[in-house]
């Protein structure tokens, strides 16, 4: 996966936008205005912070060199996946859809529901 994979995945996911809220480099995307997925477009390696339930980081650190403790994260909820390493495809995709949906289930209600109904329509 690379950079624009990352963003189209991004948006394909309802309610998601994106900004520059650190500097010109540091894209991030939200749900519901919360972090679910950061990245910085001017590394030429290309990577991902991602949420995650910490069990679940754990053993995919365990199981992938190329995801480690979140980085200028929480290492605990955090993960950093390189994007072009050996974490297939599919299981990035997994990832920040799993992260989307830990952010988007942390919501108030209004707002998740907001989303929820737009999925629907």
């Amino acid at each position: 996966m690379d950079l624009e994979g990352l963003k189209l995945h991004c948006l394909d996911l309802k309610g998601t936008t994106m900004d520059f809220p650190f500097d010109e480099s540091t894209l991030v995307y939200r749900v519901g205005g919360k972090m679910y997925c950061l990245t910085d477009i001017s590394d030429e390696r290309a990577w991902a912070n991602l949420k995650c339930d910490p069990l679940i980081a754990h053993d995919l650190r365990e199981e992938f060199k190329d995801i480690i403790p979140g980085y200028h994260m929480n290492k605990v909820h955090w993960n950093t996946v390189s994007l072009d390493g050996d974490v297939p495809e599919e299981r990035i995709r997994w990832m920040i859809d799993h992260s989307y949906s830990l952010v988007l289930s942390k919501l108030n209600k209004r707002v998740r529901d907001e989303i929820m109904d737009d999925m629907h329509t």
